[in-house]
């Protein structure tokens, strides 16, 4: 059995097979996962979220962070200048109709945090995990008076977002390249703690609350941004050939559920919670997915130099990666994994 998996994996890996039929694979896979997880189950359901739940409280703030950068930040920053919009937010967006467009979206998503998260020009703000800077960059032009500082796992991205802030002209942003399990900084200096889908890749969410909660000033308060699904919350793993995305992309990472934060308030208290349905993701993704085959021409030969031999196999799987992402969050019109908010407000002392 395994050989014939790994045998359908090479193929598709070759460009040959339609995409409908990917897509359609995806979707028998996403609905696999759902029974493995007891959606339909309420026992099973109940005992995969408790061990689960028992298993991030028992592990380290974060695992497998060197192949969260390998996995996706390999390619030169010209692979997501092509394939992101324009604030390179790689990230879910918010499409508010059928005519916007995904630079459209970006801009009103990243306004949409500023607001949910309650950000003031004069603030100091620490962004946990800041991507290509979208965020960051997005406050330190509408704040020119606050204090930002970004961090990032990705030396990469730091010289991208200070090259960026330099030619803009912003002398309030700091970026740090730490990992997150022995990020230092000093205690009660934070207004606000923002993050981006960066929380998928943590398993430990009361020891990283407690440092959150340290580093934030008595009234400042924590806002984020996660892909989750509505009732359950499972680890990415590589226990069969089907594995595919943890393999791949998602190594070491976590889908949380809408309730797993809940179960993490010693040290922040929950004040508002928000969701968006999942079709917003699907459409990003295949908005990604739509530039990257329009540019095809342009970034193959980027894919050649990075992957050599593996070059075709690694262009294919990347259309897959975008492919599996909108089937995700589009299955059931979005009804099943969708996008949480969250605003955290921080305990006394």
């Amino acid at each position: 059995m395994n050989f014939m998996i790994k045998q359908s994996l090479k193929l598709v890996e070759t460009g040959r097979v339609p995409d409908a039929v990917i897509r359609a694979a995806i979707r028998n896979l996403s609905k696999k996962r759902l029974v493995q997880e007891g959606r339909y189950d309420p026992a099973l359901a109940a005992q995969r979220y408790m061990d689960v739940l028992n298993m991030l409280k028992s592990s380290a703030i974060a695992i497998e962070t060197d192949a969260a950068n390998e996995q996706h930040y390999e390619l030169p920053t010209a692979f997501f200048q092509a394939v992101l919009g324009k604030h390179l937010k790689y990230s879910s967006c918010y499409f508010a109709d059928e005519k916007t467009t995904l630079d459209q979206a970006e801009a009103a998503t990243l306004q949409i945090y500023c607001e949910r998260a309650q950000l003031q020009d004069g603030q100091h703000i620490l962004e946990l995990g800041c991507g290509w800077g979208s965020l960051t960059l997005w406050m330190a032009e509408h704040y020119p008076h606050a204090k930002i500082t970004a961090v990032s796992n990705s030396a990469t991205q730091r010289e991208y977002i200070l090259a960026q802030a330099k030619l803009r002209g912003f002398q309030h942003v700091e970026v740090i390249t730490s990992d997150v399990n022995v990020l230092e900084l000093d205690a009660a200096q934070f207004d606000r703690v923002v993050s981006v889908e960066m929380f998928e890749h943590v398993r430990n969410y009361q020891k990283l609350f407690e440092r959150i909660h340290g580093w934030l000033k008595p009234d400042g308060m924590l806002w984020c941004h996660v892909f989750c699904h509505r009732f359950l919350h499972y680890p990415f793993e590589v226990q069969s050939e089907y594995d595919w995305m943890s393999k791949y992309f998602f190594t070491g990472g976590l889908m949380p559920s809408a309730s797993t934060f809940l179960h993490f308030q010693e040290h922040l208290e929950l004040a508002q919670h928000w969701q968006w349905a999942g079709t917003h993701y699907e459409k990003t993704a295949n908005a990604w997915l739509e530039n990257m085959d329009r540019q095809a021409e342009q970034l193959k030969p980027v894919f050649e130099r990075i992957y050599g031999q593996q070059a075709e196999a690694w262009w294919q799987r990347w259309r897959i990666f975008f492919m599996a992402c909108a089937e995700l969050f589009g299955w059931d019109n979005g009804q099943e994994w969708v996008i949480g908010h969250f605003l955290f407000k921080n305990k006394a002392r």
